[in-house]
């Protein structure tokens, strides 16, 4: 009976109050507080709650979005006439005032994208051309990544359904090795590889990675967790060994994973601009392409640095297969990660 007689006096006491008090108790009911006299309704506090998730999310979204804009859109700039470097820093927001869509450029509005395509990376070495830059990067990618991927998934292989003594041990020991920092034991490694003459060849940035990395062997032996033992079990019971189990049955299983870490890993390698950085030397043949794009501008000494939007050009160009990439398997490379912590 006290029930009742609460909510039927409860709106005519609701009406006896402002409409700034109303969004004030919704705000503070949102948080937990509230009075017995102002209690805001559980679809109010949902709705305020998810108003101000769009917000954070949208606004997030436009930090993701707009350096990409803008690069897409300085690729297209004239810098040349800007009078420094850094004015299409200052003066580009949406759309660059001098842009190459105007008239009188010699290949028209994508200028810039012919310039960086043809010429550019002539002034930094003679011979030198963006084709030869954009091999190199191939060559760093997908050579490493190929045969450290099935590497690292032996490894992983190994790591989850070959019992054999001490095996978690070393598993714990390589995934301690990751706490190391990188920065710590690069002057060792430059060192190293100079004296084995790597570093003019470009052999630095291929054959470390072709003995996998700990981390891609971690995410594929997860992943491994969740496929049945039994069907190792009767292989060996058939007579197969464990380099045919890993061929026959482990390498098209495990798919999903192994393609989804070296995707990750592919980007990885594309864009390694540091390593290419101290372990090549400058102005060498060997150099990959954000370490040549680099080289365009120079930190406002190199022979684009009165015009910026060719090194932004540039950077699209190095940009767009990895996008390409990640647009066609991103449902893949989630679908891995998601079966990562699954167990048989």
């Amino acid at each position: 009976m006290s029930n009742e007689v609460n909510n039927s006096v409860a709106p005519e006491e609701e009406k006896q109050y402002s409409s700034f008090r109303y969004g004030l108790g919704a705000f503070l009911a949102f948080f937990g507080i509230s009075s017995a006299t102002h209690r805001a309704s559980k679809k109010r506090k949902k709705l305020v709650g998810d108003i101000a998730c769009y917000i954070v999310l949208l606004f997030g979204a436009f930090l993701m979005v707009y350096p990409f804009w803008w690069m897409v859109a300085g690729a297209f700039a004239d810098t040349s006439s800007m009078g420094s470097s850094t004015a299409i820093l200052n003066e580009l927001v949406w759309w660059p005032s001098l842009s190459t869509f105007d008239e009188g450029y010699q290949y028209g509005p994508f200028n810039n994208y012919v310039v960086v395509l043809t010429n550019a990376f002539d002034l930094i070495q003679t011979g030198f051309t963006f084709w030869r830059a954009l091999l190199n990067n191939l060559i760093y990618s997908i050579v490493p990544v190929v045969v450290g991927v099935i590497t690292s998934a032996s490894a992983a292989f190994s790591f989850a359904k070959i019992n054999w003594y001490g095996r978690d041990i070393v598993f714990f020991i390589l995934l301690a090795a990751i706490m190391v920092p990188g920065p710590s034991i690069m002057t060792a490694q430059y060192s190293m590889y100079n004296a084995l003459d790597w570093q003019e060849n470009g052999l630095v940035l291929i054959i470390p990675g072709l003995f996998g990395s700990i981390m891609t062997a971690f995410f594929i032996r997860q992943f491994l967790f969740g496929l049945p033992t039994s069907i190792i079990e009767a292989a060996k019971i058939d007579g197969a060994g464990y380099f045919r189990i890993f061929c026959g049955f482990i390498l098209p299983l495990a798919m999903p994973a192994i393609m989804a870490q070296g995707l990750l890993s592919f980007m990885g390698c594309w864009n390694n601009y540091m390593g290419s950085f101290i372990m090549i030397p400058n102005y060498s043949p060997a150099i990959n392409l954000p370490h040549a794009l680099a080289l365009l501008d120079g930190s406002g000494a190199g022979p684009y640095a009165s015009n910026y939007a060719v090194v932004i050009a540039g950077s699209v160009l190095c940009v767009l297969p990895v996008m390409i990439l990640f647009a066609c398997f991103q449902k893949t490379i989630i679908s891995s990660l998601m079966l990562t912590g699954s167990k048989e």
